[in-house]
């Protein structure tokens, strides 16, 4: 279904809108308006004719109308247009790139006023003004317009950009400012479509209420990761691209091995899990989100501070508590004691902490592929292909000691044609993926990461992706005669492989436009609704404190945190050390922008603002 009602704003002669009055079906209205007054355009034969079709069409018109004010010229009930055009802005005369920014972010403030809530904002702008690739050539930011800066002061982003061509509305005639002689330049013309963003929420975190056996706990979602717990991504009712992959090497696995799916849900695990892990994952902790669970008798309604999700279906259940607890005691009994009042969990950084609960469990077969996949959560540096949280599988396979070699060559080579297919369903001339998957094995001789070598994919240089690997381990006390494999993989970074998505950070949008793109049976690559955001950039120098020293994975962590996921890069610039006080300073540059919301320069500012002071409060560093 086409739009349904279309504003023009910024006519000249009204030949465009006269023109795309004649191509528009009867259940489609138009208005067209100007700024001039019908006096003012009464000496213009051409407008007079136009104006004369358009009444005949039954087209409304209307005069002095401020495209910056359009909340005054329409009232509520007269609002909701699916479609605003504007056509070549312009302040007049030799008004500067200045002014018609100024022209441009006043007109998408007004439009917010007025547009559909899934409506579009069309607006074309002459060859090199919008200031995005898109321009050929392209003119330097400083000297452009902005278009998509200025339209994120009203909350939109730019979805799509194609050429502007006045043969496709035959009759237009581009005019030039306020009808002057002297026309536009629309030659390499763009236009730019705009929707609305979905708004950045407040930063009150959401509260989680976990019930472990018959008593309630209650935490607040970490900061850095606001907005991705218990998403249920992997669930049952889900079509996310992630389940898409995750079923997808599921079935493709059960055509050579027996397979066994357990059952993963929600990733908390408690401190004394740290004592039982093997030696080769231990490190993983290290990088562990911690957090406090407090006792809660209260309900869920009376709890304040933000949204309040309860979860029944503790993941570690008691048997496995018993594990992580230790050995000699009830596994309920230890738990409660330890959490009663207030203790210290993780959320679990990686599906390997579970190893141990799943080769000792009774009913454990050897043969047979365990399947585990989930959430895990782990604090990283800011880097491209760098998560805090992502989506993991986990395959266990035991097997004889005599047919190792066999055995875990078997899945290698099944393994490596399972993803080499998947990551071909959806090339393209000029695909990404240059080579297949490869196996590359580690100095201990006997473990293997997997890589996927990709061309231009958040870089002009070719690079190794490591999406996973693949670890050995020797007999366990219950199955002396079995050694084991274990395939950990990244989820998520296949999936961007596999749909040639280019931000991890889109997988976790709230934006339904983001699944739109993603049809069952259908793989084709995926296709951004927010083209050519804007990069804002920040340096920030600090001076250490001797005694505390300076933790920089935290640094990373907070700037995640307080900057809702909008800090793309943190380079780290210089380091002064004071020639008299012998004091250090650091300087970090920090790169912000989105991949789905309309970010503006004045956001930046606040962040940054508080980020200066929660690196003061938390980090023990002054900055200058």
């Amino acid at each position: 279904m086409g739009p349904r009602r279309l504003l023009l704003v910024g006519e000249g002669n009204f030949s465009f809108a006269a023109a795309l009055s004649s191509t528009l079906g009867p259940s489609t209205s138009l208005t067209a308006t100007c700024l001039p007054s019908l006096v003012d355009l009464a000496r213009d034969p051409v407008a007079r004719e136009n104006l004369q079709r358009l009444r005949e069409r039954g087209a409304e018109v209307r005069f002095g109308v401020d495209c910056t004010r359009l909340a005054d010229a329409f009232e509520l009930h007269d609002r909701g247009f699916d479609r605003i055009y504007f056509n070549f802005p312009h302040c007049g005369r030799k008004a500067g790139v200045a002014k018609n920014r100024e022209l441009l972010a006043k007109f998408f403030q007004s439009c917010a006023d007025v547009l559909a809530e899934e409506g579009e904002v069309h607006v074309a702008l002459c060859r090199g003004q919008g200031g995005t690739p898109a321009d050929k050539p392209q003119r330097e930011w400083h000297n452009s317009w902005q278009v998509v800066a200025m339209a994120a002061l009203g909350g939109f982003i730019l979805s799509d950009v194609h050429s502007f061509s006045c043969e496709a509305v035959p009759g237009y005639k581009c005019t030039g400012y306020r009808s002057q002689d002297k026309s536009f330049h629309v030659e390499g013309a763009l236009n730019h479509v705009f929707t609305r963003s979905l708004p950045f929420e407040c930063s009150q975190p959401r509260i989680f209420r976990i019930k472990l056996g018959d008593q309630w706990f209650s935490f607040p979602e970490p900061e850095a990761l606001s907005g991705k717990l218990n998403r249920g991504f992997l669930e049952a009712p889900s079509c996310h691209p992630i389940k898409t992959i995750n079923e997808k090497l599921i079935a493709e696995l059960g055509k050579t091995f027996p397979l066994k799916r357990l059952k993963c849900s929600f990733p908390l695990l408690l401190q004394g899990g740290i004592s039982v892990l093997p030696s080769w994952n231990c490190d993983i902790l290290s990088t562990a989100f911690w957090i406090n669970l407090r006792e809660d008798n209260s309900n869920s309604e009376s709890l304040t501070g933000g949204t309040t999700q309860d979860i029944e279906d503790f993941l570690v259940s008691f048997s496995q508590l018993s594990l992580l607890k230790g050995p000699g005691r009830d596994g309920k009994e230890e738990a409660r004691e330890g959490i009663c009042g207030q203790t210290k969990v993780c959320l679990r950084p990686s599906l390997l902490v579970h190893i141990q609960a799943v080769i000792q469990a009774p009913d454990f077969l050897p043969g047979s592929l365990h399947i585990l996949s989930g959430p895990v959560f782990q604090k990283c540096r800011v880097l491209p292909f760098t998560m805090p949280v992502f989506h993991e599988i986990l395959l266990i396979l035991g097997f004889n000691q005599n047919l190792k070699d066999g055995c875990l060559q078997s899945l290698l080579d099944h393994l490596k044609g399972i993803l080499d297919s998947l990551l071909t369903q959806t090339m393209l001339e000029g695909s990404k993926l240059s080579s297949s998957v490869g196996f590359v094995l580690q100095p201990n001789g006997k473990d293997y990461m997997i890589c996927v070598e990709v061309h231009n994919f958040g870089s002009d240089c070719a690079q190794d992706l490591i999406i996973g690997s693949v670890t050995t381990s020797a007999a366990s006390i219950t199955h002396e005669d079995q050694c084991f494999v274990f395939v950990s993989m990244n989820l998520d970074l296949l999936a961007m492989l596999v749909w040639s998505i280019s931000d991890w950070r889109i997988l976790w949008t709230f934006d339904n436009r983001f699944l739109k793109n993603f049809v069952l049976e259908k793989m084709e690559p995926f296709n951004s609704y927010s083209l050519y955001p804007p990069c804002y950039v920040h340096d920030i120098s600090f001076w250490l404190d001797e005694k505390k020293g300076f933790d920089e994975l935290e640094f990373h962590t907070v700037a995640r945190a307080v900057s809702q996921d909008t800090v793309v890069s943190i380079q780290f610039l210089s380091r002064f050390q004071h020639p008299k006080t012998e004091q250090i300073s650091l300087c970090y540059r920090l790169t912000y922008q989105t991949c789905d919301k309309a970010l503006t320069q004045q956001q930046v500012a606040s962040m940054q603002s508080q980020f200066r002071k929660e690196i003061e409060q938390r980090l023990h560093v002054t900055p200058r």
